[in-house]
């Protein structure tokens, strides 16, 4: 899965405390998780590891919960598990996750994977889920860049996946300084009290 950190909220590096894995699948996108581990490796542990699971596999392809043996399958993975998480990726429709509310806020984790830096559609899915009432850790992997971090925090999400490149590259600047609270006001919700050109 490459090399990769995880920071937490305040720009802290969580790695050596981390203990989430991904599900190996052919659409595991890089970076989701510091390591993977393939099904028949699960179900072969001893122990119960916390496991990151692909929403989209769940679904069926009206965007509802699938029945039957894939209902079977997840029922199987919570039994191998401590814990299970989601990862989901820009192409999840907004309104999918709305639908899938119940399921969703009984989740552990879920990681957003941003496919481009241009993409704000993980944006989006970080504040949908908050304002869903989800409680857990919200984690963004993939091509979000640095300067977005802030704004990321402020619709919810709690934690980062950056690779070993961007955090070195970092270093001089401070990728805390990336975790630092935002000068303006504005966070998206409601325009400053003031008008912009008051006084004029």
């Amino acid at each position: 899965m490459g090399n990769h950190h995880v920071l937490n909220s305040q720009g802290v590096d969580i790695s050596s405390q981390d203990t989430w894995q991904a599900l190996t699948t052919s659409e595991l996108p890089d970076g989701v998780a510091l390591t993977e581990l393939s099904l028949s490796e699960l179900l072969h542990k001893q122990d119960k590891p916390d496991i990151l699971i692909p929403l989209t596999d769940l679904l069926k392809p009206t965007g509802e919960l699938a029945s039957g043996l894939l209902q079977q399958v997840y029922a199987l993975l919570t039994e191998h598990t401590s814990r299970l998480g989601l990862w989901m990726t820009a192409n999840t429709d907004t309104d999918v996750l709305v639908g899938l509310r119940d399921f969703l806020l009984t989740q552990a984790l879920i990681v957003i994977h941003v496919p481009a830096f241009a993409d704000g559609r993980g944006f989006s899915f970080a504040q949908t889920l908050r304002q869903l009432g989800y409680k857990g850790e919200i984690r963004m992997a993939g091509a979000f860049g640095r300067d977005q971090i802030a704004y990321l925090l402020r619709v919810g999400a709690d934690s980062f996946v950056l690779s070993e490149h961007d955090v070195k590259s970092s270093v001089e600047g401070g990728i805390s300084q990336a975790f630092t609270a935002l000068a303006s006001s504005y966070d998206g919700q409601d325009a400053t009290a003031l008008p912009m050109f008051a006084g004029i």
